[in-house]
């Protein structure tokens, strides 16, 4: 086998089909399945079974999986080592990170990093929950994840670097029935609310207050926290968020209010221990700035 194989072969993977991965990739696509197949050949199994029109991995390709990203990742560190040696010109790094935390603190060291470094870029990949970042992070869809929960994070094999505390804040549309700027948990009895799914850190407190003895009702759950601030700003609900989403709820024209007792998110980068590429290592160190 060769690396173009297996930079092919987690394309398809990736890309859900031989079209999009053609198309993401730039090739032709009977040139990306006639590489497939000769990887297969060389591998004497099937990666993929063929469903009618539709790819799905086999056994032998999920176990390719990991080995293949490790091996694409290999050579991305060989090349950005060698152009760091003319200082960091060119190279991207990939981070995972859950919606809120996309916003902030991700903003910032996004800002931070292309700024000190400006022929780097970035590119942001999607996860709704701490195992979503984790799975990306140790499967080497991405070197760095950015993650939260309401515990600290812990994670074998994977390095785990604090971050602190992010709070949790209630956006309310213009009218709503709240005196001044803090809310008591039992205050919220009998809100209609919109939450994350289940696993995300504002659907676990929602629940935890139900558990406690508030009466919420769910309205809406959405897993598009873009959805969220204008449901709220319709009338749809409330909903409890990260506080990174304030200064732009409050900008919208909705009501920002502290709760009383509060609730945080515990914040976290994670990476691997070793293997890094320069970009990666260079955005680490504009984050723990």
């Amino acid at each position: 086998m060769d690396a173009r194989q297996l930079e092919y072969f987690l394309a398809v993977v990736d890309h859900s089909g031989m079209n999009r991965a053609a198309s993401a990739l730039h090739v032709a696509q009977p040139s990306l399945s006639q590489s497939v197949r000769a990887l297969e050949r060389d591998l004497g199994t099937a990666l993929f079974d063929r469903v009618g029109r539709r790819l799905v991995l086999t056994q032998a390709g999920h176990a390719l999986i990991e080995p293949a990203r490790q091996v694409v990742r290999g050579l991305a560190a060989a090349r950005a080592s060698v152009d760091s040696v003319a200082g960091l010109e060119v190279g991207r790094v990939e981070v995972a990170a859950m919606p809120s935390q996309a916003v902030e603190p991700l903003g910032g060291m996004i800002r931070r990093f292309t700024r000190r470094h400006p022929g780097l870029s970035v590119a942001v990949r999607a996860a709704f929950t701490p195992a979503e970042v984790l799975a990306l992070v140790r499967g080497g869809a991405t070197e760095i994840g950015l993650a939260a929960g309401p515990e600290p994070l812990t994670a074998a094999g994977v390095e785990v670097v604090p971050l602190g505390r992010q709070r949790f804040v209630l956006v309310a549309p213009a009218g709503a029935p709240f005196d001044g700027t803090v809310v008591r948990h039992g205050d919220l009895a009998g809100q209609r609310m919109i939450v994350g799914q289940p696993g995300t850190g504002m659907r676990r407190l929602v629940d935890d207050l139900r558990a406690g003895g508030v009466d919420l009702v769910d309205v809406v759950e959405t897993e598009h926290r873009e959805a969220i601030l204008p449901l709220v700003l319709g009338g749809v609900g409330v909903a409890l968020l990260a506080d990174s989403w304030a200064p732009l709820a409050e900008r919208a024209g909705a009501r920002v209010l502290d709760l009383d007792p509060p609730a945080y998110l515990h914040l976290a980068l994670l990476h691997r221990a070793s293997g890094l590429t320069p970009p990666a290592q260079a955005f680490l160190a504009c984050a723990r700035d």
